[in-house]
């Protein structure tokens, strides 16, 4: 396992049609990794956790950094665009561990895999531009679990 001290997860929207998001979070990424961030977990959700995992990967370049996919389910990638499905098992397969929290897919696998997360880390990385979904449920999550949150 890793310390929960220096571990970030990440939630966030998958429609990324905002204000920079790629450069905002990149930003938020080396801010934490200079703090001493190592480990962050990532839900492996397309829009901000693939987002998230590409710049990570990048970043693992030159910091001694670990990414872990953190996955709901195995079918979660059924419903992905052939594209998307390619992307999605490229990264599991750079991934430097993969945690399946659920056998099969239930309506509540998805939040299964946020708290796991939060719960397992000491700061939450989000983006968030609505007051419902998994977004906002793992934002509330965090609060009530008093973790750091950071914005996007």
């Amino acid at each position: 396992m890793w310390n929960t001290l220096r571990a970030c997860a990440v939630s966030g929207h998958r429609n990324l049609n905002y204000e920079n998001v790629a450069d905002k979070t990149e930003q938020a990424f080396l801010s934490l990794i200079e703090e001493g961030y190592d480990t962050f977990l990532v839900g492996m959700a397309v829009g901000f956790d693939f987002l998230c995992f590409k710049i990570l990967e990048k970043l693992r370049e030159y910091n001694d950094i670990k990414i872990i996919a953190c996955i709901p389910c195995p079918g979660q990638p059924l419903k992905y665009s052939e594209p998307q499905k390619r992307e999605y098992e490229r990264m599991l397969s750079v991934a430097d561990d993969k945690i399946v929290l659920s056998e099969n897919y239930t309506p509540y696998c998805m939040l299964k895999r946020n708290a796991f997360m939060v719960d397992n880390s000491d700061c939450l990385l989000c983006f968030m531009r609505k007051d419902k979904g998994g977004t906002y449920y793992t934002y509330n999550y965090a609060k009530r679990k008093n973790r750091r949150i950071i914005e996007i």
